[in-house]
């Protein structure tokens, strides 16, 4: 069964760089009919571990080594050095396997250039910012950026997040695109966890993040592990951020910190000259912004979804908030889904919660409404508990009536 990133890999290739369906199925070693059936889909498909008991997962790791020698290596080259490890499997399963990544290396090669062509690639990396913000309740957090850069402009963009997951990279790095213009051809991405499955070799994307990828039609390009010279383009974005943006500043909350910074981008950031591109930024973004391809419309959904019990007091705990239901769901499993700015309960696919999100550790998110109804529940549960209840006595003269009518 294909997976998300060959969905992603199809997509690009047919919709982003106009290929064939023959070119494609010839490059990515699958049949013209699998190509056709992978771009029928909208959406990327369900993500399924692949099964283990291959002979070949044992020297992946040392197949990976060879590759990053020399990507270009024939499988009967690479078979070679692989008997002397012990393996014992064929060369046809060799060749299927070198067919999906070594495309992932010859790219890894590529991306270090001295110059870019509009449009052409962007650098994404996380920006550990060193402050924090007040989040409520005599309570801070500390915060940190994704910050997107277009190395042939200068351009750049930042959005703030409370943490480093790959849920929160999910819409930060939508936020980027937004707020630069469209989408590049390429993007390089460091191995953070965030981003790349851990313990995945070669590396690769998690499928929800491949899963974005493909829809912006967008190529990713994953760097070698320690080689910090290719990540000059952003580490020179977060060091003129901490230099020129942060400094003399203070910030009521993480939306200021993100208002504060998008004024300053435009007003200061965008207009300085900058001596590699040698025009100011804004002008070169305004020309590479027309090299970008279109976001699409509508988004991508990047909001997290995850299924909680509720307690029995009902509450639905997210992270380390509790979010208050309707009374008469205590125990029950319920679908939330969680964005940057609010958490909404689902019930069956019916909406029965809708909350603003709280970043404040062990906070309980209490609507009025729910505390009404729960505070009269437990009272009706007290009374029943604590006396019987008091019914009126039965008036059985009723009966004697119906008994004379019926006659």
């Amino acid at each position: 069964m294909y997976q998300v990133h060959d969905w992603a890999e199809v997509h690009r290739l047919f919709h982003r760089e106009g290929w064939t369906k023959t070119k494609i199925a010839d490059k990515l070693g699958m049949s013209r009919n699998t190509v056709t059936r992978l771009l029928e889909l909208s959406e990327p498909p369900r993500y399924e571990r692949a099964a283990g008991g291959s002979k070949l997962d044992p020297h992946k790791g040392s197949i990976a080594r060879m590759l990053d020698v020399d990507p270009k290596a024939p499988a009967t080259v690479i078979i070679e050095h692989l008997r002397r490890d012990g393996y014992e499997g064929g060369i046809t399963i060799l060749k299927d396997y070198l067919v999906g990544v070594r495309p992932l290396f010859a790219q890894a090669r590529s991306y270090q250039r001295t110059s870019y062509l509009p449009g052409e690639v962007g650098h994404t990396d996380w920006w550990e910012t060193g402050i924090s913000v007040p989040v409520g309740r005599a309570t801070t957090r500390k915060v940190f950026g994704l910050v997107t850069t277009l190395p042939h402009s200068a351009a750049h963009a930042t959005v703030f997040a409370f943490s480093k997951t790959m849920p929160d990279f999910m819409p930060t790095f939508s936020g980027t695109l937004v707020r630069l213009g469209g989408v590049p051809q390429a993007m390089v991405v460091d191995r953070d966890s965030s981003i790349v499955a851990p313990r995945s070799r070669p590396a690769r994307l998690h499928p929800e993040v491949a899963g974005l990828f493909g829809a912006l039609r967008l190529r990713p390009i994953i760097l070698k592990p320690r080689k910090p010279e290719s990540k000059g383009q952003g580490e020179r974005t977060i060091g003129y951020l901490e230099t020129s943006f942060l400094p003399l500043r203070s910030f009521d909350s993480i939306e200021d910190l993100q208002a504060q910074h998008d004024q300053w981008v435009l007003e200061v950031a965008f207009r300085r000259h900058h001596r590699r591109v040698g025009h100011k930024v804004g002008d070169a973004w305004r020309v590479e912004r027309g090299f970008l391809a279109p976001l699409p419309d509508p988004l991508p959904d990047v909001d997290r979804r995850v299924e909680v019990r509720v307690t029995k007091d009902g509450f639905c705990r997210v992270g380390d908030v509790d979010y208050s239901v309707p009374p008469g769901f205590s125990g029950r499993r319920l679908q939330i889904q969680v964005s940057t700015c609010e958490v909404v309960v689902f019930s069956e696919g019916g909406e029965i919660a809708r909350h603003r999100r709280s970043f404040v550790p062990a906070d309980v998110v209490l609507d009025p409404v729910h505390a009404r109804q729960l505070r009269l529940a437990r009272d009706a549960h007290r009374r029943l508990r604590d006396s019987d209840p008091q019914l009126p006595a039965p008036d059985l003269g009723r009966y004697d009536a119906l008994a004379e009518a019926a006659r």
